[in-house]
This record gives C-alpha cells, structure tokens and sequence, in this order.
C-alpha cells in the first residue's frame, strides 16, 4: 500500500486473475528461471508490471473523526470505476455516480454527522477495495414537527407546515431537501415564517386552495443538513402525506352576523352567531383562518388570552382557528345576541344546536373566511395557519430559494 496523502486515504484494488492471467504469470517465472543463469532482468521487469496492476482509490471524508455534511467522493488513481457502494452501519446506502471518465464516484446525497460508513469499490478490470469511515458525532441535533400527520384527510386551505425545534439559520440549504409532490402537478411554495411560538417554521402553501381528492406527499430528505449556527445537524429523514377532502369553507359575516357552510360552491346552512365585540381586543380576527383542530370540550379561561378574569367556563364543540385563541364553539349564554350583535371575547359563538352541526360538518383544514366591519385585521401568517391572507406574490418572497 502507497502512503496516504494529507488529504484522503488511498487503498489498493487487487484485480481478480483470470486463467489466462495465470498462464501468463507461470510462463513469466518459467521464462526468469530459463534466463537465470545467462544473468537476464526479466524477474525485476515482471515484478514491476505486477506493481502496475494495483491501483489505488482516495476517499473522502476519512477517518475516524470526520467533518460531516459533504458528498463521499471516491478517486481512482489509475482505470475505470465500475461500480461504488457506501453504507452506514444498518446498511442504508448513499447513492451516486460515476463520473463520465469513469475515475471518480461522488455520492448524492451527504455524510450524516455521528455515522459509520462502509466503502467499497469495483473496477473495470474487476478489482475491488474496501475501506471505511466515521463522521465526527453532531453537538447538536435539530428536530422538527410535521402537519399534517400521515395519511390524513384534510380540508382545502390545510398547508404543509414544518416546525423546528432550534433556529435555523441555513434556511435555502434545508429548503433545497424539502420535496413536494402531488397526484395533479399543484403549483405551490415554500415560505419562511415564525410560529407563534417564536420557533423557525416553513410552510408550502398552494397557490389557490387545494383541490378535492388531490394527494400530496412531503419527503424531507435533511440527513446531514446543517441548520446553522445554534441549530444544529439533522440526523435523520422525515416524511408525511395526505390527501384533500372535501371542498367546502364556512364563511363568516361579521355585519349580518351569520355563518354559511358552503361546500362544492353550494351553501349547506347558515346560522345566526356572534362574534367578537368591535373595537378592541375583543374583537375578532378577519381575513382567513384556518381550522387547526376539533377540540370538543375545553376550558376556556379569559387570562390565558391576556383577558384578565372575564370567564372560565366549559365550552362545547371548540373549533381552534388560532393559535392566540380564536375559535367557533357552542355560547349559549351569549344566545340574545346571536344574529343581531358581536358581543363575544373574540370567538365565533353559536347556540348548542347549531355549534354541534357545524362541527360534525367541517374538517381541519377547512377555511372561515371572515369578513365585515369590526375585525381587528387579519391574523399574521404564524398564528395558526393565516398565510391565505397574503397575495400569491408576497409569498412566494417568503421562500428562501427566491
């Protein structure tokens, strides 16, 4: 074995001998011990050929402490590469090519951090090496959340939404390893916001809404991505898909105090409600919003929404529209206002009846589209799912690749 240069580390490929090779190499010792005694360097020659025929392979990375997040990439000093595999230790294999001149094979996808790797190689000629690896373990690992969850069904405004635990800083980079595919072509984008939480959040939103029966499927492939600084690696892949349910929106009208189930462009039912009192921080949200969850009975309490005292109570049929507190739910101690005044704490409030219709109707991902007078404006894009009510345009600018 030749020695190693500063940057990789070569092994030798011995190629298979054939029986001709064979022959060849016994008439080459017959013809050094014909020669032996008139003094002939056939032996020397021989021996100098056999050294030709042992190329040698560089990898990098290399070592036992390697620097993750770059391609495996495999040299051949001398010949053709004819076949490359790099697994790690549960035999996952990194994928990749070899290069039209047949001396390099570079992976298509990176080393993970904290990851044993196998390497082998296999020439034209029909040698092979092996060699091995291991990439220097993460200080930190980045974790993420998915909605929605796997092979649900959801409504037509439900976005694809990422969450991640720690701030990430390399935002185009994980975007390139986000991969959208649907059943109909969907034109959609990425855009970078910030979740309620104050947590790094990228969502893919379709242009106009989903259309019913569309499959969509998210594949995350971000092992060995780097997030930046004070995020750390990810060191695994994740995946969810879902399909789109039925078509249909709730539409609210905060001047005639109504809400209509409308589905396949066709109104179901409108009930009279009451939304939040105009004015102030009781106000409802307008714009789009988006149903986050069915949440049935809760307890609803006024300090949790920077409200003071002004209730605690048990509500039924509790449809979550932000993450700041806004639902549509059963009130019905607020029932002398239902269809004549807005005089809620900021929710959408039906009589029993009426709110148990509406929620065994509607599905996550159905959107209430609000409108009138009163609203305190549209809710931002992180607060719960209101990216609807931005243009196609200004989202598009939220995409890290744009």
């Amino acid at each position: 074995m030749r020695s190693q240069s500063s940057s990789s580390r070569r092994h030798s490929i011995r190629p298979r001998r054939t029986g001709a090779a064979t022959t060849a190499a016994g008439l080459a010792a017959l013809a050094a011990a014909l020669t032996a005694c008139s003094g002939g360097t056939s032996s020397a020659s021989t021996s100098a050929d056999m050294a030709a025929d042992k190329p040698e392979i560089s990898v990098t990375p290399h070592g036992k402490q390697a620097k993750a997040g770059s391609p495996v990439k495999v040299t051949l000093a001398d010949g053709r590469l004819k076949q490359v595999t790099v697994a790690d230790a549960k035999g996952a294999k990194l994928t990749g090519k070899v290069a039209a001149n047949g001396t390099t094979w570079t992976s298509d996808r990176k080393a993970a951090p904290g990851t044993s790797y196998k390497v082998k190689a296999t020439t034209d000629e029909g040698g092979s090496a092996r060699t091995s690896f291991r990439t220097a373990a993460p200080e930190q690992v980045n974790k993420l959340s998915l909605t929605p969850g796997k092979d649900t069904t959801v409504g037509v405004a439900q976005p694809l939404s990422v969450v991640f635990d720690h701030p990430v800083k390399n935002k185009a980079e994980v975007e390139k390893h986000l991969k959208v595919t649907t059943s109909n072509d969907t034109t959609g984008s990425w855009g970078w916001i910030k979740n309620y939480d104050g947590k790094d959040r990228v969502d893919w939103r379709p242009k106009d809404y989903w259309k019913s029966g569309t499959k969509v499927r998210l594949d995350a492939r971000l092992n060995g991505v780097d997030t930046g600084t004070d995020g750390g690696w990810f060191v695994r892949d994740y995946s969810t898909g879902f399909t789109v349910g039925k078509s249909q929106k709730v539409k609210v009208d905060l001047d005639s105090k109504r809400a209509t189930l409308v589905r396949e462009g066709q109104s179901v039912k409108t009930v009279p409600m009451s939304a939040g009192t105009p004015g102030g921080d009781k106000a409802s949200w307008g714009g789009t919003s988006v149903l986050m969850a069915k949440e049935g009975t809760i307890n609803m309490r006024s300090e949790t929404v920077g409200l003071g005292d002004a209730y605690d109570k048990m509500v039924d049929n509790s449809m979550r529209l932000t993450w700041s507190g806004m639902y549509a739910h059963a009130a019905p101690w607020n029932a002398s206002y239902f269809g004549n005044t807005n005089h809620s704490s900021g929710c959408i409030g039906m009589s029993d009846g009426d709110a148990s219709w509406l929620y065994g109707q509607v599905q996550v991902g159905d959107p209430f589209e609000v409108s009138g007078s009163g609203s305190k404006g549209a809710p931002d894009p992180g607060n719960g799912y209101g990216e609807w009510n931005l243009s196609w345009a200004d989202w598009q600018t939220k995409s890290a690749l744009n």
